[in-house]
């Protein structure tokens, strides 16, 4: 397996985005799409380097390294960044919502403001949000987990460290896929990786007309763990013009055209680990989805108090679903459980 190199981008690129999924295996919950985009006036890629006054890829020993009370913003694979202790949901909270907080849009003030945190036309449709009765119980205000104070410290940090980059938010934000809308698509693409190609694969059209214009240089995890994305990106683009870079193993890279508009896009096993904005976007799915299941939770524990909360994942997805059976009467499986 070749090493990825660092810093490919197209030439005179100014905008420069990621984009994650988090909930692409497990049997509850929705599939989330986290994305990141930055404008970035001397040409150059956002890096932990260069906001290193406010945030870290590390979680131990970064407050006293920096100087400050509390810890700054961890940007890393969700993995890293999150854990089910109220820490945990702090440290996810306040990454996700201080970079929302900087970006054009601003922090969402509920959950159901996070649900729409996406570019035109990809948030869930209300009328089959309608159909999974816990997006009720999402919070009706946030931060949820950190408080308002704390959420200020982080921005003002975070936005003196952005100013001092020549870097700026330009979007970020989730696209949530319901278990409803992701069962339909998976009925209809046939295949559970084509289906997670065409429903991120929206994102990057959206993005590519967003900032084409720009010069955008997309960096994405592999979306449907493939190796040769040509095929997809002539469906996705069928007006552009697609040029081939590179496929390997770990690396699948392309540029497209149209017009005025160019995008280099890439797909990159671990893109987080080396990509600033594929990380941000890990967080910012994993956030997304995190909301989402709380509400799971908090919905039926009113409908039968016994019930242990789930994550979804399938072992205990299973455990969660045998013990549920009562408080699921009436309930569409289709919008309760995963086909794939």
């Amino acid at each position: 397996m070749s090493a990825a190199p660092r810093d490919v981008r197209p030439t005179e690129a100014r905008v420069f985005a990621g984009l994650d999924e988090a909930g692409y295996g497990p049997l509850l919950g929705p599939l989330t799409y986290g994305y990141s985009v930055f404008r970035c006036a001397r040409g150059e890629p956002p890096h932990w380097a260069r906001l290193v006054s406010a945030v870290t890829r590390e979680r131990r020993g970064s407050a006293a390294r920096l100087g400050v009370a509390d810890p700054p913003l961890i940007v890393a694979d969700s993995k890293q960044v999150f854990d089910r202790t109220p820490r945990g949901h702090m440290r996810l909270e306040a990454t996700a919502l201080a970079f929302l907080a900087a970006s054009p849009r601003g922090a969402p003030r509920s959950g159901r403001e996070m649900l729409e945190a996406c570019p035109p036309g990809l948030a869930p449709d209300p009328a089959d949000l309608a159909q999974h009765p816990w997006y009720d119980d999402l919070p009706a205000t946030l931060p949820a987990h950190v408080t308002s104070a704390t959420l200020t410290e982080h921005s003002a940090r975070l936005t003196a460290a952005l100013a001092h980059a020549a870097l700026e938010v330009a979007e970020a934000g989730a696209r949530v896929v319901p278990v409803g809308a992701l069962n339909r698509a998976f009925a209809r693409f046939g295949n559970k990786a084509t289906a997670h190609m065409a429903l991120g694969g929206d994102l990057c059209v959206a993005l590519f007309e967003r900032f084409g214009a720009e010069g955008l240089d997309l960096t994405c995890d592999r979306l449907g763990g493939r190796k040769r994305y040509g095929a997809e990106l002539a469906g996705l683009f069928p007006w552009a013009e697609q040029r081939t870079l590179r496929e390997e193993s770990s690396w699948s890279e392309y540029d497209l055209c149209q017009g005025e508009r160019r995008m280099r896009i890439r797909f990159v096993e671990k893109g987080d680990r080396e990509h600033f904005a594929v990380a941000l976007g890990s967080c910012l799915a994993k956030y997304a989805r995190e909301l989402v299941m709380g509400a799971f939770n908090t919905h039926f524990a009113r409908l039968d108090p016994s019930l242990a909360p789930t994550a979804g994942y399938v072992q205990d997805g299973r455990r969660w679903l045998a013990e549920a059976e009562g408080a699921c009467v009436g309930l569409d499986r289709r919008v309760l459980v995963r086909t794939r």
